[in-house]
């Protein structure tokens, strides 16, 4: 474990550091470990350090360890794209859906019993494949949202182009956060920032981070 801790040691330095620079509180920004492909003992060794908030893009992975892990404190953040189909699934381990990006996705999700936190998720590319709603589709997609029982919107989430600074990019969000704030003045969340661009992203705002190999070291070969 002492190879583990040692990096997200530094890895809170960093965060420390970068908050700093910023002027804002290290302890205003949630940093989510994203483990994708890694085993639930590397899961069970960072709740060990106190880490709790952790990141997943697949259901089926992310719903396996959940159930593993179950007793923990484990908060789930579902940080991939999802298909509507398993929305609901989701949903059953999830505390944060990162990945809201079009409206048959929020129809899935809604639900009369319980509420789970959400973010939108917004395109900074020109490439529709990519995951996330075009930065002129934002507004309905926010209502949509808000007219959904069993959703909680938090904010927005984005991940920098390759094509970009990822400050510019970030500071593009923050820009587009502002508008969402005009519908929703609660929603003021930003995910944004991993391994290599969190820095940036704190210093436009950030406040949950999604930082996996930085943490966790280089993945496993997914099986």
């Amino acid at each position: 474990m002492s190879g583990l801790a040692d990096r997200l040691a530094d890895v809170r330095m960093s965060i420390a550091d970068a908050a700093t620079e910023a002027g804002r509180e290290a302890s205003e920004i949630t940093t989510i470990v994203v483990t994708k492909f890694q085993p639930a003992s590397l899961v069970a060794e960072l709740a060990a350090l106190g880490v709790l908030d952790v990141g997943e893009n697949r259901h089926q992975e992310a719903q396996a360890k959940a159930a593993e892990l179950e007793g923990l404190g484990v908060r789930w953040h579902f940080v991939g794209q999802l298909q509507s189909k398993k929305a609901k699934h989701v949903r059953a381990y999830a505390t944060a859906i990162h990945s809201v990006d079009r409206a048959a996705l929020v129809d899935a999700l809604r639900s009369d019993e319980a509420s789970v936190d959400c973010f939108v998720q917004v395109n900074l590319t020109d490439d529709p494949g990519r995951g996330g709603v075009a930065p002129e589709a934002l507004e309905p997609l926010v209502e949509r949202v808000l007219d959904t029982p069993g959703l909680t919107l938090l904010g927005l989430m984005a991940v920098a182009p390759l094509d970009e600074p990822a400050r510019s990019a970030f500071a593009r969000v923050r820009t587009l956060s502002e508008r969402v704030q005009r519908l929703a003045p609660g929603a003021s969340s930003l995910s944004m920032g991993m391994s290599h661009d969190f820095r940036d992203a704190i210093l436009e705002g950030a406040t949950h981070l999604r930082i996996g190999t930085a943490i966790t070291g280089n993945r496993p070969v997914a099986g």
